[in-house]
């Protein structure tokens, strides 16, 4: 035997059981067919059990509807007497007698009496009463108190009686106009008034609704389920019971509920060979359907298999086109399955390499252009400060010493300005360029300007992206200030973690519009110098801190502008690492 399928399994693995799609078939087949053949052999044993379960769980639910729907009409009865006994205990109903009123109090304490009855009807709400010893009632005006012996229940209901005297099912026969042969068919509840400090002392309270809706779902239960239904009080006093004739088994199928508020008994039988009707009929059908099931398992794992394998055939040949250098190369996703998951994702790694390959053409193409502007617009700083030295030392010679202090505060600015080898500066460096760049305009427009600051000594140690502020500096002068004419504040204050820098003045402002896209990274491609100094200073801070950092411009024409920046607090260690705080 060992041997037999040490065989098989050779040949499923060689020739033409290599392929996917004939191990798919023969996979779907085996998972499928045997589990029906097995469910066919077992469903003779089986179907009873779950059928019969599912039925008595149906019968059960349907017997717990009954007694919800009923519990609900005998609770709003039940709380309607308590609302008309609480109000019979008032002192100031005293006066509700037991005869026809005559006073115009007694008319009014009646007409008030009424009024409150008439607002605790529902739309189910035949009539309300209160029935005194004498035979005079309270409610509406259509009831005949001598008819009242006609309800079963009502007559045996004795004059001692204290507690709830539910009257159950009966028609409503006891008006005026009615015979015993007319009249809907009505649940009733009679209370004793047996308070002996309220009004109407020995009086009985009447409440009727109507149970057409309520009988008709019993009819419908017993119809539905062919059940035998009876519902009976805790004396044994049968409320309801289905018309047709029953004897009850030990074999009968037995669903009870009973009632909280009044202890009414609702019992459902249905005999066994009713219960187990349904049972037979799927044992019958059982092997027809095993059979259906098989020949339609073995249709849909063929297509199933083969339209499975098609998609990942073509899937393997778009690969195969990628390998090759196609990167145009896209496969068609048919569905939102795992496949196709899958085809999505090859779509969008194909796009991404492709995107990359454009990407790294594009770098290596700036690149090299920017190695050229390098290369052509080098230039030597010792040579620079050599002769800007000489000019300066010319100047003092000739006594020319505003061009001398112009040169000295240039040559400071540019020394700051060449010396790339830190990216990132202390605050005080770069805020004593920023009083060099200032000393020169100062010698450019004389005193016409303004300059306050706000940094405490603790603050300057901490470093900030090199040559951020200088560019801002020059946007105000340039394009906020007429003649060099203004104020300037800037101030650099803590909060927490981070710094936060305003540099602020009162000059011409920036237009709306060009507000709007000051900040956009497409702004360093427009003409002009407007903006490419605060576009350089936002992305440097991006760039060293995160995107969460950068400049917030805030202007308005013609009242100035003001920029925020925000960035962490960093620090130079004492071997030139950075650290963060």
């Amino acid at each position: 035997m060992g041997y037999l399928l040490k065989q098989l399994n050779v040949r499923l693995l060689a020739g033409s059981y290599r392929s996917i799609r004939t191990k798919l078939l023969f996979c779907f087949l085996i998972v499928t067919i045997i589990p029906l053949l097995s469910l066919g052999a077992l469903s003779y044993y089986q179907s009873a059990k779950v059928i019969n379960s599912q039925f008595g769980k149906y019968g059960e639910n349907a017997v717990a509807q009954l007694e919800q729907q009923t519990s609900s009409y005998l609770n709003r009865m039940n709380q309607t007497t308590e609302t008309i006994y609480s109000y019979l205990l008032d002192p100031a109903r005293v006066d509700l007698g037991e005869q026809v009123p005559t006073t115009y109090k007694e008319i009014m304490d009646k007409d008030d009496f009424e009024v409150l009855l008439k607002a605790l009807k529902t739309d189910r709400t035949i009539g309300i009463y209160i029935i005194t010893p004498s035979g005079y009632y309270y409610g509406e005006n259509n009831l005949d108190v001598s008819k009242l012996s006609r309800i079963p229940a009502w007559q045996a209901m004795s004059n001692s009686y204290a507690g709830k005297y539910w009257l159950g099912f009966y028609p409503q026969n006891h008006g005026m106009k009615d015979t015993i042969e007319n009249g809907i068919p009505v649940l009733g509840l009679a209370v004793p008034i047996n308070n002996p400090y309220g009004a109407l002392r020995g009086s009985k309270i009447l409440i009727e609704e109507n149970a057409e809706d309520l009988l008709h779902m019993f009819q419908l239960f017993e119809n539905d389920t062919k059940a035998h239904l009876r519902i009976a009080d805790p004396q044994g006093r049968i409320i309801y019971e289905t018309a047709t004739a029953f004897t009850s088994q030990n074999s009968d199928i037995v669903w009870n509920k009973t009632l909280a508020v009044n202890g009414w008994s609702i019992e459902a039988r249905l005999p066994a060979t009713s219960f187990y009707r349904s049972s037979g009929i799927i044992r019958s059908n059982t092997i027809i359907v095993a059979i259906a099931s098989c020949l339609l398992a073995f249709g849909l794992a063929y297509l199933f298999s083969s339209r499975f394998t098609a998609r990942i055939r073509r899937l393997k040949d778009a690969m195969q086109k990628v390998s090759f250098g196609k990167l145009h190369t896209r496969t068609q996703v048919e569905a939102k399955d795992e496949l196709g998951s899958l085809d999505t994702s090859f779509n969008s790694m194909v796009s991404g390499i492709q995107s990359l390959i454009g990407e790294v053409e594009r770098s290596e193409r700036l690149k090299k252009e920017a190695e050229l502007k390098a290369f052509h617009y080098q230039i030597n700083p010792h040579l620079l400060f050599n002769t800007l030295n000489s000019i300066q030392w010319k100047a003092r010679l000739q006594g020319a010493e505003d061009i001398r202090q112009m040169l000295y505060h240039l040559t400071m600015v540019l020394e700051g300005n060449l010396d790339i080898s830190q990216e990132l500066i202390p605050l005080g460096r770069e805020l004593r360029m920023i009083e060099h760049f200032l000393k020169i305009q100062e010698i450019r427009y004389g005193p016409a300007f303004e300059y306050e600051l706000e940094c405490e000594e603790l603050l300057r140690r901490y470093l900030i992206p090199r040559m951020t502020l200088q560019p801002l500096f020059e946007n105000i002068f340039f394009h906020g200030f007429e003649d060099g004419k203004g104020v300037i504040r800037l101030s650099v204050r803590e909060e927490g973690n981070h710094l936060l820098l305003t540099l602020s003045d009162n000059g011409a402002g920036i237009p709306a519009d060009k507000l709007k896209g000051l900040l956009l990274p497409n702004m360093a491609k427009r003409k002009g110098r407007g903006g490419l100094g605060v576009q350089n200073a936002n992305q440097k801070f991006k760039l060293h801190f995160g995107l969460q950092y950068g400049l917030t411009v805030q202007s308005t024409q013609g009242e100035g502008t003001t920029i925020i920046m925000e960035w962490p607090k960093k620090e130079e260690s004492p071997d030139g690492d950075k650290q963060n705080h």
